[in-house]
């Protein structure tokens, strides 16, 4: 995953017209951690659909607050400058969840891509 330090960079991915997804963590996170092993094999996953980004909530300022991200890790998924749906909550997160979010995410980008060439 790429990892964002600033205000800029977040930015610049979300407003990719592909679907970019931001994993709000810090390294004191437990629970955060508790996701690092599996995520590059989730990562390659979705490879084909998606791109992962990890967001330093540390390093980018205010871009938490700005995002209303209360817990992490928190995924949200962006497109064009736009979220468009999340999964952030305050509970430790199993790669099932995280993977019925990309999915959900995934879907919810198609439907906007398909809607808008039509």
């Amino acid at each position: 995953m790429q990892l964002i330090n600033s205000k800029e960079d977040f930015t610049a991915v979300t407003h990719s017209s592909q679907l970019t997804v931001a994993v709000f963590k810090a390294d004191w996170c437990g629970d955060c951690r508790y996701i690092d092993p599996f995520m590059p094999e989730v990562e390659s996953q979705y490879a084909d659909r998606l791109t992962l980004v990890e967001v330093d909530v540390e390093a980018t300022g205010d871009v938490s607050q700005e995002q209303n991200i209360l817990g992490i890790p928190s995924f949200v998924a962006y497109a064009n400058g736009k979220e468009l749906v999340r999964f952030v909550n305050k509970a430790r997160k199993s790669r099932e969840e995280i993977e019925q979010f990309l999915d959900r995410a995934v879907a919810v980008y198609q439907t906007l891509t398909t809607s808008t060439v039509e």
